[in-house]
């Protein structure tokens, strides 16, 4: 048994810190159509226009709400073991692609069309004892830069 101060990310490869120390999503770009793609392909080519190669990209980390609900209680299944309630929706990131995340925040103070940020935080803690991350969305006053 861990003794809990081990950190897991839900999945390997979805995010990383950028060189300026925010989190980026990682994802794909299409040089030949200008396709982007999260999670990032490691292999095969574009779905939009079959191209051969994809390259890599960080996505993010700034976008804005489209739309979002609150979920009330755990998902059907008992693969969920984070915490309840959660929001979640459609995040526009200001690269240009639509990405469904969870939101941080109570959902009575979300708005449609709200800078948000992208962070990590903690999910739960797996059967080892240590903590799962995932990545989410969280409001900012921070206006990013439009791609």
């Amino acid at each position: 048994m861990s003794d809990g101060d081990d950190v897991v990310p839900i999945k390997k490869g979805l995010w990383a810190a950028g060189p300026d120390g925010r989190m980026r999503l990682l994802g794909s770009h299409c040089p030949a159509c200008g396709e982007l793609f999260f999670p990032r392909k490691n292999g095969g080519g574009c779905t939009h226009c079959q191209a051969a190669t994809l390259e890599p990209v960080e996505l993010g980390p700034y976008g804005c709400i489209d739309s979002f609900t609150a979920a009330l209680q755990p998902p059907a299944g008992g693969f969920y073991r984070g915490p309840v309630p959660f929001c979640y929706g459609l995040i526009d990131l200001d690269d240009g692609l639509r990405v469904v995340s969870r939101i941080v925040g109570p959902h009575a103070s979300l708005r449609r069309g709200q800078r948000v940020e992208l962070v990590t935080e903690d999910l739960c803690t797996d059967e080892q004892g240590r903590r799962v991350q995932a990545f989410s969305f969280a409001p900012t006053s921070a206006q990013g830069s439009a791609a």
